[in-house]
């Protein structure tokens, strides 16, 4: 995980950097920088936690990150910012990081033992 959410950063510094370029496009391509590189620093953040709940949190911060990364991808798109084929290729990359951190974070809860009440 810690690999496709690296090269998912990489590829969105190069979008951000191209959308500036060339489009002199600042505002979405700030929003969608941030997302997009805060994913693999989660996920960084989630393989040093210090527990279980730790770790569960950083993936949880790092899927919604995600989340928030294919949104701005699909406004860039709406928008004409990008075109049809880098909009389907980078997306289809942010997808599959979403679904590889939900199935993290469903493993990790459904293996967490439950809280036990103070007596």
């Amino acid at each position: 995980m810690a690999y496709k959410s690296f090269a998912l950063a990489v590829r969105v510094v190069n979008l951000c950097r191209h959308l500036r370029e060339t489009q002199q496009e600042f505002v979405l391509s700030k929003q969608l920088l941030r997302s997009g590189t805060s994913i693999g620093a989660n996920v960084e953040e989630a393989i040093g936690g210090i527990s279980r709940a730790d770790f569960a949190a950083k993936i949880s911060i790092a899927h919604k990150e995600a989340r928030e990364t294919s949104y701005w991808l699909r406004l860039l798109h709406a928008t004409h910012y990008l075109s049809p084929d880098a909009y389907t290729s980078i997306h289809q990359d942010c997808e599959e990081v979403c679904r590889i951190l939900r199935a993290i974070l469903n493993t990790t809860r459904a293996n967490t033992p439950p809280k036990r009440l103070p007596k």
